[in-house]
């Protein structure tokens, strides 16, 4: 499949681009979707239109500095998705002004800025891509609710996934499926799988008379008050073509996406990231999963074999749906409590482990370089995210799956409220995946895919001339070592925060006993169960080392 976005030069009117609206006009409401190719509500929006505002409302909440936050960036979202949010907008308006448009910024918390446009622009029709985030449900109602009150026309597609998370639910008698399986039998094949997806589009009626609505271009960093903060080297780049050019590199290897198996992945690969790094481009629309899914299709048609769901590259797409089904079909998806899909489990509640943690401060170099490259690039391979999380939770720390949820929110680029929760309630072993026996080794599962430890000695340079026999262990090194490396360890790198073997054995006997009470009483904990549970754990592990000194002791008289 070829995509052109056909992106002809500046129409004429251009020149004077916010034109008297005296016809008909539509807005087009950019939020995701940040693209021209496949984007059902652009079409929509410019079909029998004398004018089309296209517009994006940034808000404060979302783009503009929080001192008290963590790292740098908003309250919401930290400044390496903010980057690549304003990135994606300068593509988009490049893309929109070749068109014979351009994109409209306007600044204030959105719902009421889209009700004066309306009000204001006496347009007929509002078009925006259906969004299943709650903040955006609760959004979309208020604005619709105006609309459909001042006779305007709402037409809001299902885009941004390759299914209707409701009509999934639907086929299922009103209950989101629980498993991947179960997921592929009702969802089937797409709809709009086997019909060509509109690519190419030539031009777009002109911008109409804003009136008073205020104006922008889109802001830089600097103009949003973050100054003249120096960041990071990162390899990626938001926007749609950045997204296309990504998308055409990775399927132009078809052996490559043909033998695409997920499982098999290198989690240490950072010159060259051992899968597509698309997920970025899906998160904020620049790519449509749609065509994606299609390009990928028509690589296996063209292929003697290939990988099938749930390990092939169509099937992550299929992995996608499937999180987005359960989290738009499950009350309380994002906290355990008042989540029926949710285990409930008296996890720790630790501080300075937490700041550890998100801080690369672990004592563990497999661990600690994961995080660092989270806090510079935002984003890390999916196995790495496994084992970061699966140390902060049950194989290790035994910290609230929540905790690790909101530093992954606010630090990834590519984060996704259904996603990044189904994620995390899977690692944690709250929901979905229940064998808690099967732990994430902090030393030997990054040693497996990279014995040198080349990617710890990249993103932790303090230990670059450590050797590698201690690299993924450096506490073991003799002391005469570490001099000779320059990195004393509890001077110029931590010492490990717990010991793993008898962490994750504290870890799995905490599990095994929550398990059992959530049999016990169907999942229906109250909170004062939690806490009787979690008085109980933390008695016996109080116990614990009497009793493993009584067996020393009793070993050591016979």
């Amino acid at each position: 499949m070829q995509l052109s976005l056909c992106l002809s030069k500046p129409a004429q009117h251009l020149k004077n681009p916010l034109m008297a609206a005296s016809g008909s006009g539509s807005i087009i409401w950019f939020r995701k979707g940040l693209r021209i190719h496949d984007n059902p509500a652009l079409e929509y929006a410019s079909k029998g239109s004398d004018f089309v505002y296209p517009v994006f409302v940034i808000d404060p909440h979302y783009m503009e500095p929080d001192p008290k936050a963590f790292s740098p960036g908003s309250r919401l979202a930290g400044l390496n998705r903010i980057r690549f949010l304003l990135e994606s907008l300068v593509d988009l308006d490049t893309s929109l002004k070749k068109l014979g448009s351009r994109l409209l910024i306007l600044r204030g918390e959105p719902g009421q800025v889209l009700t004066r446009c309306l009000k204001e622009w006496g347009v007929k029709k509002l078009c925006f891509e259906y969004d299943t985030d709650p903040h955006y449900q609760a959004l979309d109602i208020r604005v619709k609710e105006y609309a459909s009150a001042a006779g305007i026309e709402v037409f809001s597609p299902v885009s941004h996934t390759l299914f209707n998370p409701a009509d999934i639910i639907q086929r299922n008698g009103g209950k989101p499926p629980l498993t991947y399986q179960s997921f592929l039998k009702l969802a089937g094949q797409p709809s709009w799988a086997s019909s060509p997806l509109l690519t190419s589009i030539s031009s777009l009626p002109p911008v109409g008379d804003v009136g008073s609505c205020e104006i922008s271009e889109v802001p830089t960093i600097k103009d949003l008050g973050y100054g003249d903060i120096e960041q990071e080297w990162i390899p990626f780049r938001g926007g749609e073509s950045e997204a296309l050019k990504r998308l055409k590199e990775s399927i132009s290897d078809k052996e490559w996406v043909a033998n695409f198996e997920k499982p098999k992945g290198n989690p240490s690969a950072f010159v060259k990231p051992a899968t597509t790094v698309l997920s970025p481009y899906l998160k904020f629309g620049c790519l449509s999963s749609r065509y994606f899914y299609q390009c990928l299709q028509d690589v296996y048609k063209n292929v003697q074999k290939h990988t099938s769901p749930p390990v092939s590259l169509a099937g992550q797409l299929l992995w996608r749906d499937f999180f987005y089904t359960v989290a738009f079909g499950t009350p309380n998806f994002d906290r355990m409590e008042g989540n029926k899909l949710c285990k409930q489990i008296p996890w720790n509640d630790d501080d300075e482990l937490l700041a550890a943690w998100r801080e690369a401060r672990t004592g563990y170099p497999w661990i600690d370089a994961i995080m660092v490259q989270l806090r510079k690039w935002g984003w890390m391979h999916h196995l790495a995210r496994h084992s970061v999380a699966c140390f902060l939770t049950r194989g290790d720390l035994f910290l609230h799956w929540e905790r690790g949820r909101d530093v992954f929110e606010r630090l990834l680029i590519d984060s996704d409220w259904a996603i990044n929760n189904g994620n995390w309630l899977w690692l944690s072993c709250s929901s979905f995946f229940y064998q808690y026996n099967r732990i994430y080794s902090p030393i030997s599962f990054g040693k497996k895919y990279d014995p040198n430890g080349d990617y710890i000695r990249h993103f932790l340079p303090v230990l670059k001339d450590m050797p590698k026999e201690y690299i993924y262990e450096p506490w073991t090194a003799p002391p005469g070592i570490q001099r000779k490396a320059k990195c004393i360890i509890g001077r110029d790198y931590p010492k490990p925060v717990v010991y793993h073997d008898s962490a994750s054995k504290e870890c799995k006997r905490k599990l095994a006993e929550a398990y059992a009470l959530n049999k016990k009483l169907n999942g229906q904990l109250s909170q004062e169960d939690l806490d009787n549970l979690r008085r109980k754990l933390e008695q016996d592990e109080d116990q614990e080392p009497k009793i493993r000194r009584q067996r020393q002791k009793v070993g050591h008289l016979t």
